[in-house]
């Protein structure tokens, strides 16, 4: 069975077919947050640990971390920036952070300072970035996020996009890299503007599971980009992506309704033993005034266990 290993200094996770799903919080990136990102240039931090102590509380297995908040030399500013950022938040919490960057040279500089085992987010089927990042996590030995979008771009067909994630694991394993510390993101489109994007992502995570062997991801709430009440088809999309083979996303664990669609879905795909972790997090939970159910105490989404940017990249908005 195909296991991803993460860890911070104190704690390890399993990313897995027969473990919890794994919430990777995404809320500490400025991509699409003006405020957030003015706070970062000047020195604040406030709002990235108020979102890391919160994500964690509402139940985030891991944390992503980005800090892109300008596209004007971020190979000068970028690179201290995320150190900075990673240093703050895993003195706070002790779960695994993700290290998103789409600049290479920053996601050295935040391997150099990471405890444990952190997650690489990400690299893409471009040469180029095949040729940077692949030879940093053979030289830290941790794991990454393969990205199905080469020189290209993006393409439409699933076909395609599961051959460059084919592509991505053979040249990974070229460098010694097995393919379990590979992560793939087949890329979820919005189901707005693609209407079999659903079963797209159904069929790839079928072909990602059976024939290249591989844990996935995904940036999970593209699929409801430019809809009405996305949360609900943000939490309609979750039980069934998870039914079809997904292992973890990048998504937002403060929304209610959206956790409790992991939580759920990890107990009817039977990795949470005896509904331990349903049953800590809702036994005592109530009906909210006018038929909205309340929040749910504070438990993590995946039981036990050793345990960003995605939406730009995907031509998603953050909401």
């Amino acid at each position: 069975m195909t296991r991803t290993i993460v860890a911070s200094a104190t704690r390890e996770i399993v990313i897995g077919f027969d473990q919890p799903f794994c919430v990777i919080g995404e809320r500490i990136n400025p991509t699409g947050r003006k405020k957030l990102a003015a706070e970062m240039q000047a020195g604040n931090f406030e709002t990235v640990i108020k979102d890391a102590l919160e994500q964690v509380a509402a139940g985030a297995t891991m944390l992503d971390i980005n800090a892109g908040v300008t596209s004007v030399n971020p190979n000068e500013t970028e690179p201290g920036l995320l150190v900075q950022t990673l240093e703050i938040v895993q003195g706070l919490v002790d779960i695994p952070l993700a290290i998103d960057s789409s600049v290479t040279a920053a996601i050295e500089a935040g391997l150099k300072v990471a405890k444990g085992r952190p997650l690489v987010n990400s690299v893409t089927g471009e040469e180029e970035k095949l040729e940077a990042i692949l030879p940093l996590v053979k030289k830290y030995d941790v794991p990454v996020v393969a990205i199905s979008n080469d020189e290209t771009g993006i393409s439409m067909d699933p076909d395609v996009r599961f051959a460059v994630a084919k592509k991505i694991v053979e040249r990974a394993m070229d460098h010694g890299i097995k393919p379990h510390d590979i992560v793939v993101d087949p890329l979820v489109m919005p189901i707005g503007a693609l209407g079999d994007a659903g079963r797209q992502v159904f069929q790839l995570l079928y072909r990602l599971r059976n024939e290249l062997k591989v844990n996935t991801t995904c940036g999970l709430s593209n699929i409801s980009f430019g809809l009405p009440h996305r949360h609900g088809i943000n939490a309609g999309f979750i039980p069934m992506v998870i039914g079809a083979g997904m292992t973890s996303a990048i998504m937002n664990p403060c929304r209610p309704q959206e956790m409790e669609a992991v939580r759920a879905a990890n107990v009817l795909n039977g990795t949470d033993a005896n509904c331990t972790n349903w049953i800590m997090t809702y036994r005592d939970h109530k009906p909210a005034e006018g038929g909205a159910v309340a929040a749910a105490s504070a438990a993590p989404a995946a039981g036990g266990g050793r345990r960003g940017g995605r939406a730009a990249r995907a031509g998603a908005a953050r909401e």
